[in-house]
């Protein structure tokens, strides 16, 4: 069994973010890796699905425990370009996901702003992996929009 690095699986969501920006969505992707595999890959499409919880995050749990057929993904990671918002947070949290690791920080909306508690308590989290590279996405798009 070939062993993929974090930075592989980073990359991956960032190719999901890059779909959404093609797609004039905020550009935020996430994929969920079960045992080394990518179970379910998604990003941001609150515009295409009207639906405001159609983040990356929420399409990619939900693809995930669809794929495995459980609703908890203890045995997880979810690796998003950027990091979570509160909502995102607690469906991880009520997934069980296993770790999150998420690339940009978010500090206006992201989950780590407002409490602790908001992840499972055994989710590890990891932040900071292609942080400049999402947040240059993010910029450019929001530089685009405003044009």
């Amino acid at each position: 069994m070939e062993l993929y690095t974090d930075e592989y699986f980073m990359n991956e969501a960032m190719k999901m973010a890059k779909e959404a920006f093609e797609d004039d969505e905020i550009p935020v992707g996430a994929i969920v890796v079960c045992r080394n595999k990518v179970i379910a890959k998604a990003y941001n499409q609150t515009e295409k699905l009207t639906d405001a919880t159609a983040h990356a995050e929420m399409l990619a749990i939900t693809a995930a425990a669809n794929a495995l057929g459980s609703k908890y993904l203890n045995e997880c990671k979810l690796y998003v370009t950027l990091e979570p918002c509160v909502m995102c947070a607690g469906a991880s949290f009520w997934s069980q996901l296993g770790e999150v690791h998420y690339a940009a920080s978010d500090p206006k909306r992201g989950f780590a702003r407002f409490s602790e508690g908001l992840l499972h308590p055994k989710t590890k989290v990891h932040a900071g992996l292609m942080a400049a590279e999402s947040k240059q996405l993010l910029d450019e798009f929001f530089q685009k929009l405003r044009k």
